[in-house]
């Protein structure tokens, strides 16, 4: 089963006649790139009705909050934007307790589905797998539940190791795999670069309970670490997050990452850009105690939040194909 499940992986770009057939929108909207990426996209994305043996330990609640938003939202797809179904999906999550360390409550890796309990990633994954369910007509819990297992890991194949745990490798391997793309242009707005430089993990093992005593996934890790390392990414400073030019390049539903110069890390929080009349806001799972330690759709513009810290100084954007 598991073969099969990954072949498809190989048949992407063969897809690409039949995406082209089912697109809902009108394909001009897109480069060659994009919808060479949607293709890819749509061979993962498959239905699949059973569950993994590796799946760990959910709730009833989840499982049928998974149903309800799938089978809520699949009749409106045709009458949705891609943007508003984004924001939509997002929205049903306000008001979640931020939890961090939701994926790291077994000794081995396990698939874990914790709609009740979120953190910034989590949460991006969670409504990412939802929308791209959707888009798909895919309305069981199984269909979730592989999609997720898809984006969390490296190759859609779950090991502690193969988890994406950095953003840039979280965007790097999703846009591979067609299921987001990065946006990082035009310049202005994307005038800075970051060079990577990664190795928190490795350095701080015994902050980890998967890692503390596992010096071989420690190497593991270390190893891609420093596979990554000197890569240049384009992001936008924080003193371009004013500019006029961004309502036209940062849409509803976009993916904000956060650019820090805190050593041996590439960004530090998550969430979904939403347009306000006062400007651009950031939905997200929150741990700060102002926000409730939840997820909100905060009344502070994203440029004042982004002025708190110090070691904010930019943010990547990714989109959801």
């Amino acid at each position: 089963m598991m073969k099969q499940k990954y072949f498809f992986i190989g048949l992407a770009l063969l897809a690409l006649s039949a995406c082209g057939a089912k697109a809902e929108r009108n394909m001009n909207e897109y480069s060659e790139a994009d919808s060479i990426a949607m293709a890819r996209r749509d061979s993962l994305v498959v239905p699949i009705d059973t569950l993994p043996s590796y799946i760990d330990t959910y709730t009833k609640g989840d499982s049928a909050l998974v149903v309800q938003i799938l089978k809520e939202y699949v009749p409106q797809k045709k009458t949705l934007s891609h943007e508003q179904l984004i924001l939509r999906v997002a929205r049903h999550f306000l008001g979640v307790p931020y939890v961090a360390h939701t994926l790291d409550r077994n000794d081995e890796e396990r698939l874990v589905i914790n709609l009740h309990e979120l953190d910034c990633t989590t949460y991006v994954e969670t409504v990412t797998a939802l929308v791209l369910c959707i888009e798909q007509g895919l309305t069981r819990f199984s269909d979730y539940v592989h999609t997720l297992e898809v984006i969390r890991y490296r190759g859609g194949k779950m090991s502690y190791t193969n988890r994406l745990h950095y953003f840039h490798w979280w965007l790097q391997d999703n846009e591979r795999k067609g299921l987001v793309r990065e946006i990082n242009e035009p310049d202005p707005p994307f005038t800075a670069l970051q060079t990577l430089k990664i190795n928190y993990m490795s350095l701080n093992a015994k902050a980890y309970d998967m890692l503390k005593d596992n010096p071989e996934r420690v190497e593991e890790i270390k190893a891609l670490e420093d596979k990554t390392n000197g890569t240049q990414v384009k992001y936008i400073p924080i003193g371009q997050l004013r500019s006029p030019l961004l309502r036209n390049i940062i849409h509803d539903g976009d993916i904000i990452a956060i650019v820090t110069n805190k050593r041996e890390l590439d960004t530090t929080h998550l969430g979904f850009a939403v347009w306000h009349k006062d400007g651009l806001h950031l939905m997200n799972a929150s741990s700060l105690r102002r926000n409730g330690n939840q997820v909100v759709e905060p009344s502070e513009t994203f440029y004042d939040y982004m002025l708190s810290r110090a070691s904010n100084i930019g943010i990547r954007v990714a989109r959801i194909l």
